[in-house]
This record gives C-alpha cells, structure tokens and sequence, in this order.
C-alpha cells in the first residue's frame, strides 16, 4: 500500500538577484496594493517596518494635528475623538480599538487619506516626527532639570517613575553600566 502525503513538498526554488534600492523603490510604486509590498521586499535591501504601526503612528499623528487645530480654535477639548472619528467616517468605537490595537486596512487607510487631504499612500510612509509642541517643550525641559539636580539614585527613580508611566520595563542605566565597565 503506497502512502501518499496530504501535501506537496515543491522543489526548492532560488531567489532572483537582490535588487538595487531605486529598483525596490520603483518597483514598488508600480500598481502594488500596501498589502502585497511586504512580499516584494524579500528581494529587497530596504528595511521592512511594522505596517500596521506605521498606519497606527500616522494616524495618531492625523489626530494630534487635528486636536491642535481645534483646540487653537477654541473647541472643548471634551468630544475631540468623536469629532475626528466622525471626520473620519468612522464610529467612535472603531477610532479606539484603532489607538490600541486594531490594524488599518487597506480600504480604510484609503479613506482616511481622501478625508484628510494626504496623497494615496501618505499612511504607509513613515514620517519626520513632527515639531515639539509647546507643552513638550516645557516638559522636556522640566525633566532635563530635574535630571541635572539630582544624583545617579534620583536619576533611576525618575527613570523607572517614567517608564511605568510609558508601561514599559525602565530602559538601562547607562551611569550603572558605565561604572561596572559594560558600557563604552
């Protein structure tokens, strides 16, 4: 009795030569929807970044300028995210499942650069973080000086104080590996 497999192993295949970066870049500006340029840069030397957080951050960045301007405006601050996500054309429960976890897809990526004025494919690209506004500004320079006034111990405290803030484990501290000799 012969033994077949459920599948078909296909015989191994070589991959064309890599591709020069302007031949990536061209290729890719072709008629390829968002979704199938992953698989193209395989034969790429670009590196590959995260779509969906790509999106996430562009999207975030959509509403930050959208909450400025109408702060500045002098809207109450009360509502922002329902007012956006109704600029949007989306519910107000879909903008918060997109802050946290949900991905953009390729339709509705589409749609929130046609509603917002951005170029088709503006939400894929990465962006230069935008200027610091002046409520960073303050705080950035609040916690330089309070990172300047205190000790190394100060520094930790206010290191880990930070990082459970930001919900992620403390970054290493760069005075203890100096000091042991790991770091240089």
């Amino acid at each position: 009795m012969e033994v077949r497999p459920d599948f078909m192993i296909e015989p191994f295949k070589l991959l064309p030569a890599r591709k020069s970066h302007e031949q990536c870049k061209e290729s890719l500006l072709e008629s390829q929807p968002p979704a199938t340029i992953q698989s193209r840069f395989l034969a790429c030397d670009i590196d590959l970044t995260n779509p969906t957080i790509t999106r996430r951050r562009n999207v975030l960045a959509l509403f930050q300028a959208y909450a400025e301007k109408a702060l500045a405006a002098g809207a109450a601050p009360k509502g922002l995210e329902q007012a956006f996500a109704t600029s949007l054309q989306i519910a107000p429960s879909m903008w918060s499942q997109i802050k946290s976890a949900r991905p953009i897809g390729d339709k509705l990526a589409r749609q929130i650069e046609v509603l917002s004025g951005k170029p088709r494919g503006w939400i894929d690209q990465s962006h230069e973080a935008a200027a610091l506004t002046p409520a960073e500004r303050v705080f950035l320079e609040l916690s330089l000086r309070a990172w300047r006034a205190t000790n190394s111990a100060g520094r930790r405290s206010l290191r880990a104080y930070l990082a459970a803030i930001a919900g992620r484990a403390a970054l290493p501290d760069p005075e203890s590996r100096a000091a042991s000799g790991a770091g240089s």
